[in-house]
Parts: C-alpha cells; structure tokens; sequence
C-alpha cells in the first residue's frame, strides 16, 4: 500500500492535467446524487499503478452489482491532492476517488465534501465484513465517512536463514525480541533495518504505542507533549538500542528488499504490502517470514498494531454520488475483496475474504483476532505538519543517535504552534 507522502509511481500516460475532469462524463450538475445505482463509475486515484488491478475488477462487479469501473491514474501525489480539491469547486466532483484517513480526510468532513457512509459500515460490520476497529479511523462525530480501499499491517518481515543460522525462534515476547536482537548482534548480524529519511517513524510509533496506547491517543490530541517524561523515557529505550548496535546504517542506499535478501540486517519493520517488494526481489515465504512485533509492555490486554488505511470516498455534490455508494458497499463484501486480494495481494481488512498468500492470510487471521488491537499509523494519526517535522527529527536521530530531548523539542515546537491555531 502506497500512501501519498510514499515515493511516486511513474505510469507513462497516467499523469493528467487538472482540467481532465471537466472533459469526463459522469453526468451534469453537482448538488449530489444522481439517482443511478448501475452503470460506468468515474473513479479517480493517486494509485496510477494499480489501475489494471481496478480495472480487473470490473467483470465481478459487473456480475454483482452491474457496475463499471472507469479509472483515472495520477502518479504525482500533489498534482492530485491538488486537483481533487480543486474539483469540489466544480459541478464535476468525483463518484469516487482514493484519499487519506487521518487529518487530511477529517478537513474535507468538516468542510461537508464527503459522502457519509455511516449505513455502509453499519452493515458492514454486522456483516462480520469488517471490524469496529478499523472504522474509528472513518469516524468523525459518531459518523463514517469513506470505506477502506485495503489495509497493511505494520509488523515484523524476518530472513529466515538468519534467524536459522543463530538459532532463533520468532519472538512472541519482548524479552524474546531483545534476545534475538541480542544474539544477531553478536554473532556479527545486525538486527534491525533503519534509515534516515522517510520511513524513519515506525520504531517510534511501535515503543509509544506498545508501551502505552493512551500515551500514543494523547499525541494525536496534542494532550501529550513529545517532551513529556514518559516519551522521553520511550526515546531514551531507543537510543540505548543505538548504541548497543541494533540498527543498520541509516544513510545506506540499498534496497531494503534486496539488503534484508542479503543478510545487511535480520528484520525490518514494515507494512505488509512490502511483502511485493521481497517478492520482487527474488524472496519467497522459504526465505522470509512475518510476526506481530511483541509489545513492549507486557502487561498490556492485547497486542497494538499499526494499521495504515486508505480510503476510497464520495464526493457529496457528486452527480454519481449514489452510485459510488452502491460500489462502496459492494466493495466491503467478502466477494469484492477475495477478488481485490487476488488482482493485488496483501492482507484483507474483510476476515471473510480468501487471501491468495497463505502466510499474510494467517498472519491478517491472527491480527483480526482478540489478541491484538488496531491503532494508526503515526503518518495518518498525526496531523501533517507535526508529522513532516518529525520524520525529519527522527531521521536526524537515526544518523546522529545521542540525547533525544533536542530532538523531540523541535517535534514539540511545531505541534505547539499546531495546536495553538486549533484553539
């Protein structure tokens, strides 16, 4: 799963202009609605890539629910961040379209620009199609808004051989996390993958979180400052990680995919889409394997795992509004998402859907289980702008680990003046 602060895909031919909205059909006027419940759906993505996948849905949906769809890539995030936007200023707003959870969706509910999807997940969920959740990241003031395109899990991707040659069996504690981190490290591997730019987040999102899910909510509220003492304390873990080697060189340039093939370190933490990336790289479930990283506080009920979520949503002053509600709700259904899972892979937010890969189709079973406990990823729970600085300031930890008050201050200086203009 790509998000749009994730490295562009370049389709050639997919990279439209702004106006092409205006050109497509999708029928007159813009006050919502439309009546039409069958047909040819516009459907726009920032997801240029995976249009054949979309697209190869079409022969189920037709069957199901007599709907089409006609798909619009775009492989520049901004250019169609911007032009969706702009669209709700037409009277050609999308049927459907691919967004983001987190505040970037939260500003186009308060502003009335989406369809609300409370009935669809009602249903959903009594269904057994979905679990409650997952939809706390769709909810604002009591009410849904959107579906999930797909989810990824954010977990453990391990080399087999690695944990093999050291004698190491996946850790189901924390405890049993560090003694493997532990006995990597001496036998001269290194355990973990990190880097300096981008991705620089998960670790951080996983200490708080496991360690605490209230203290992790706080920080979406801006209730819990970065430089609190149970944060610096969570940072403070980490660092002593660092200097006990457990990390890999941030500023490499290898393929994560193809260092873990290589034994550059042991494990990486990421989300389960990334399973394509091994694949891609000439990795098969004999040479790696996947687990929910243990939490870090034992004590805890069940289990917190990072979820990122896309959504798909409907333009409320849509002409095809009620269409793209129909497709909505049939796409939640454990048959739209077998056929999702088949045309894409990676895990299914529908626990009823068959999933191609048998290992991500247990390890999505377990997860959905009662064991564990969903919570969002820090790019989506976080508002933007605290986000961008503190990738920045964990990536700057990351090449220069030492005392991590300077850093977590500069978090805490940009989520001050964010929150202050809420006020």
């Amino acid at each position: 799963m790509i998000s749009r602060r994730k490295i562009a895909i370049t389709v050639t031919g997919l990279v439209l202009a702004g106006a092409a909205l205006a050109g497509c059909s999708g029928g007159s006027g813009g006050t919502g609605g439309g009546g039409e419940t069958t047909g040819t759906l516009n459907f726009y993505t920032d997801k240029a890539a995976w249009k054949p996948d979309f697209e190869s849905l079409n022969e189920t949906s037709s069957a199901d629910v007599d709907i089409d769809l006609k798909t619009t890539g775009y492989s520049d995030a901004n250019q169609y961040d911007a032009f969706i936007k702009q669209s709700f200023r037409t009277n050609k707003s999308p049927g459907l379209f691919t967004w983001h959870t987190g505040q970037s969706l939260k500003e186009l509910v308060d502003e009335g620009l989406i369809a609300e999807t409370t009935d669809i997940w009602s249903k959903a969920i009594d269904e057994g199609w979905v679990s409650e959740d997952l939809a706390k990241g769709y909810t604002f003031d009591g009410k849904q808004y959107c579906v999930p395109m797909n989810i990824a899990y954010w977990i453990m991707f391990y080399n087999k051989a690695a944990f093999a040659d050291n004698g190491i069996e996946v850790p189901t504690t924390w405890d049993e996390l560090n003694t493997a981190a532990e006995t990597l490290k001496d036998a001269g591997v290194t355990p973990y993958y990190q880097t300096s730019t981008l991705f620089t987040f998960q670790w951080f999102q996983h200490l708080v979180a496991s360690t605490d899910p209230e203290l992790y909510q706080g920080l979406t509220t801006g209730e819990v400052k970065y430089t609190d003492p149970e944060i610096v304390d969570v940072m403070n873990l980490w660092l002593d990680e660092q200097k006990d080697g457990w990390f890999s060189d941030p500023g490499s340039t290898t393929d994560p995919a193809v260092a873990l093939k290589q034994g550059d370190f042991a494990m990486i933490n990421f989300g389960t889409f990334f399973a394509g990336n091994l694949a891609g790289a000439g990795m098969s479930a004999d040479d790696y394997g996947m687990f929910a990283i243990p939490a870090v506080n034992g004590d805890l009920d069940k289990t917190p795992v990072a979820v990122e979520s896309g959504p798909i949503c409907v333009a409320e002053s849509s002409s095809q509004k009620d269409l793209g509600l129909a497709y909505s709700e049939w796409w939640m259904s454990d048959g739209a998402q077998t056929a999702w899972n088949a045309a894409h892979g990676d895990v299914a937010f529908n626990p009823k859907a068959e999933v191609a890969d048998p290992a991500l189709a247990e390890l999505g079973t377990e997860i959905a289980g009662d064991d564990y406990q969903l919570y969002d990823r820090f790019f989506e729970a976080m508002p933007t702008e605290i986000v961008t600085t503190a990738i920045e300031q964990f990536g700057a930890f990351n090449a220069n680990p030492g005392d991590p008050m300077p850093f977590l201050e500069k978090i805490q200086a940009t989520a001050d003046k964010y929150w202050a203009e809420q006020e």
